[in-house]
């Protein structure tokens, strides 16, 4: 966490500035090593969300340049990736949050009802 003059932001590891694609990759990856397309399928069925092949790789990229995600070797033309133990931690920071603000947001909703 860091301090902005007026916002208190999480940013992980920068899972922040690329926000959805990486937080869903990371979620997907969180279940086990997949490849591309396996990632695309996992997250449209976990989340409503497709992910484009531009998407997906330039994020793909990015954690992997950060080290929250690495390739593993393949027998084929797939590349598959996991998530590393510091893409997890960056991960469960994170969804710590998201679900804290969550909570939070639900509270209030209930009250103005």
């Amino acid at each position: 966490m860091y301090r902005d003059a007026t916002v208190v932001t999480v940013n992980p590891e920068g899972i922040g500035r690329f926000g959805d694609p990486a937080v869903l990759i990371l979620t997907s990856l969180a279940g086990g090593p997949n490849h591309g397309y396996g990632l695309v399928k996992d997250i449209e069925e976990l989340a409503g969300v497709r992910l484009g092949p531009g998407t997906l790789y330039g994020a793909l990229g990015r954690l992997e340049e950060r080290g929250l995600v690495e390739p593993l070797a393949s027998d084929d033309r797939r590349r598959p990736y996991r998530i590393t133990a510091r893409g997890a931690t960056a991960l469960r920071v994170y969804l710590e949050h998201a679900e804290q603000v969550a909570r939070r947001g639900l509270r209030r909703l209930a009250a103005f009802a």
